[in-house]
Order: structure tokens, then C-alpha cells, then sequence
């Protein structure tokens, strides 16, 4: 029939951007060897695609802990790409999510369409597959930004830990230097962190004392409407 359109053939999957941190490193991604074509051998974003009786929160989930072995301590809804031509094989449109994990607590293990996993710089990253590179430019400016009024934060960071290692955390995600006086004044003013009886040992100063994230206290600031502002 004249003018008519072709119906739908469309594949919906899910890919996930997990950030990770090792103290005095820069940011990491995890990122997985691809055991399938196309881009067999190449690196890219655990994912694949939505079964048909699966929400989409479950199947990044499964995604994830097939192809890395892990589960992220924080994971939402970060962005959907669905150009066309994004995968040679099908017009697939992907639901992607932004993740964080502290990588100390979480030991890689590969499986599924996935010879490997591992870590990388955010700044040495290889060349990826699909459209991957912008899927992860997209949720480093998404954490960007969502670090400077949400303490996600705390999730890359060891249970205990110490204000400088904070402080070079959230430095290295916003990829500048911060006013080191003025980021303590304001972290310490929202009494978000609880001193421990331990101290640690750094260069030729003395040890400074390790403290742990109070998460009853963010949720009770949250619920009263608290802004997390660090500008």
C-alpha cells in the first residue's frame, strides 16, 4: 500500500555505567571483553538485552552480575539511546544506568557473552564498542553534577575513611581542584560524618582520624528537605 510504514522491529536492552574508586587513582570504569560478534574481543559496557518477562531494573541487574560478578551499592536510570545504526546487527534502543561501586568489596568474575572484566582510568580508556564512549561522557557529567547536591559519593569510598581521601575523591570526579578549607567547613556543617577512635598515618604530617558516613542522618536531613550544596 502506498505510503504505508513498516511496522516496529525493535530490540530493547540495557547497558550500565559503573564508576568505581581506588584511593589516589582517578575514576574507573568497568568495562567487559566481548566474547560475541560484533566487536568480538573488543571492550565495552556490561549490558544486553531485556527478556521479554523482565523489568528493566532486574535485567541490568542480571546483566551485571553475568558479566562482572558484581552489584553495585547505588544504580538508577541514567539516559536512553536509540539512534539509528547504533548496532549493526538490529535497531536496538538502549535503557542505560549509572552505577557506583567501591571496587575493594567487589571481586570481578566473567561470564556469559563476557571473557573479561576489569578496571580502567577514566582518562585510558581503550577504543570501545557501539556508542559506548558517549554513553559514558553522558554519565560522568551526569555524576558531575549529581555529586554537588546528592553524597553518592560515600558509596566509592571504604566504610571507613579519612577527610583527605574524601576530599581527592571528589576532586578527581569533578577533574578539578576544589578549596580544600571551605569543602571541610561545609561537609562537616552538615554533621554527615561520624569521627571513629582511629587514625591514619599520611606523609610526614600527622595521622588524621577516620570517620564513616552517617546515612540516618543524610535520610533525616533529606526528608526535611535538605540541599546537599557544595558550590
Amino acid at each position: 500500500m502506498a505510503g504505508s510504514k513498516k511496522l516496529q522491529d525493535i530490540k530493547v536492552a540495557v547497558d550500565a555505567v559503573v564508576f568505581g574508586y581506588f584511593d589516589k587513582k582517578e575514576l574507573q570504569v568497568l568495562l567487559i571483553q566481548r566474547n560475541i560478534e560484533p566487536f568480538k574481543g573488543g571492550w565495552a559496557l556490561p549490558g544486553g538485552l531485556v527478556l521479554d518477562d523482565e523489568n528493566l531494573d532486574d535485567a541490568v541487574k542480571r546483566e551485571l552480575c553475568e558479566e562482572a560478578g558484581i552489584k553495585p551499592d547505588f544504580l538508577e536510570q541514567l539516559y536512553t539511546f536509540g539512534n539509528v545504526g547504533r548496532d549493526p546487527r538490529n535497531r536496538v534502543v538502549s535503557v542505560t544506568y549509572l552505577g557506583l561501586v567501591n571496587p575493594s568489596y567487589h571481586e570481578l568474575a566473567a561470564d556469559s557473552d563476557a571473557d573479561d572484566a576489569q578496571w580502567f582510568g577514566i582518562n585510558s580508556l581503550p577504543e570501545l564498542a557501539f556508542d559506548h564512549q558517549t554513553i559514558i561522557d553522558t554519565a560522568l557529567k551526569r555524576l558531575r553534577t549529581k555529586i554537588q547536591y546528592q553524597p553518592v559519593g560515600f558509596n566509592l569510598l571504604n566504610e571507613e575513611f579519612a577527610f583527605s581521601e574524601l576530599e581527592n575523591l571528589y576532586k578527581t570526579i569533578v577533574g578539578q581542584e576544589i578549596d580544600r578549607r571551605n569543602f571541610r567547613k561545609k561537609i562537616m556543617s552538615y554533621g554527615l560524618l561520624n569521627e571513629t577512635d582511629n587514625f591514619k598515618k599520611e606523609g610526614s604530617g600527622r595521622p588524621g582520624k577516620m570517620f564513616t558516613f552517617n546515612q540516618e542522618k543524610y535520610k533525616e536531613l533529606e526528608e526535611q528537605g535538605f540541599y546537599f550544596e557544595l558550590k
